[in-house]
């Protein structure tokens, strides 16, 4: 698959202003999400594996009991693409 193009500053912010609860820390987006235990948290998880696998766009996840925090960016073009806005739309 070829490289997807980084987007310029200005794309990123517009793309970021779209998305509800994210936030760009540096070549990422990074989206905290808060839920009622250790299972919702590993709930929601399993239920984002599916259209990250059907985009072959993975988010990287970490789970702290209750919290799931996502981050994305596209590692093989080295940073933010459109692919991370879309998958993000979804998560």
């Amino acid at each position: 698959m070829p490289k997807a193009p980084l987007l310029d500053p200005d794309s990123i912010e517009l793309e970021l202003a779209a998305l509800e609860g994210w936030r760009r820390d540096g070549d990422t987006i990074v989206k905290r999400l808060e839920f009622e235990d250790f299972a919702e948290a590993l709930a929601f998880v399993n239920r984002i594996a599916e259209p990250a696998e059907a985009m072959n766009h993975h988010p990287d996840v970490a789970i702290h009991w209750n919290e799931v925090t996502l981050t994305l960016w596209t590692h093989a073009s080295g940073g933010l693409t459109h692919r991370d806005f879309e998958l993000g739309g979804g998560g």
